[in-house]
């Protein structure tokens, strides 16, 4: 039987050019919920459902539960018309971690749906060093010139790309299994 994230890695491979992701509410909670659900329904029952408790992840906690619905408002006014607000609202978005779990699968494709449709470029995940993003999504709450410039060294304007889409997907998942040997 397959797993959680291998169904949902399939899914979000089958996700490019799909009708689906043409109806997204691209920049907004609703739209990072419809990934949200696209990926994950049927697999967690909290699929697309904004948290009612509070989460943390490697010492850092996420915004409370208590909260989360004001942040999330807040993200969804913030400008995204160049490169540095969108990762500025991506970064906030992290922040509020709406999800119990499959927050950053979503959000990085939530990302490149935001920086297609404004900047008509996307993220190359495949040029981006697992250690150095997680590292980088670490501090961002403090400093985001570190993620911001990551991120901004893996643009590329292949937005219509399988092939960087394909190898995006893969590097998102790779993100989040669990490194035994650090």
């Amino acid at each position: 039987m397959k797993n959680i994230d291998e169904v949902s890695k399939e899914r979000a491979i089958k996700l490019f050019g799909s009708q689906e992701i043409e109806s997204f509410a691209v920049g907004t909670t609703k739209g990072l919920q419809q990934i949200h659900v696209y990926l994950f329904g049927g697999l967690y029952d909290f699929a697309g459902e904004i948290r009612t408790c509070d989460i943390s992840k490697g010492g850092f906690r996420f915004a409370s539960h208590l909260y989360v619905a004001e942040s999330l408002a807040k993200v969804e006014k913030m400008p995204e018309k160049t490169f540095e607000e969108i990762v500025a609202k991506y970064v906030e978005m992290n922040i509020a971690h709406p999800f119990m779990e499959g927050n950053g699968r979503s959000m990085r494709i939530w990302l490149d749906l935001v920086l297609k449709k404004n900047l008509k470029k996307c993220v190359d995940w495949a040029q981006i060093n697992k250690m150095d993003y997680l590292s980088a999504m670490q501090r961002s709450p403090v400093n985001s010139l570190e993620i911001r410039e990551l991120l901004r060294g893996a643009l590329t304007d292949k937005i219509n790309d399988r092939e960087v889409y394909m190898k995006g997907i893969e590097q998102s998942y790779y993100y989040e299994e669990e490194d035994f040997y650090k």
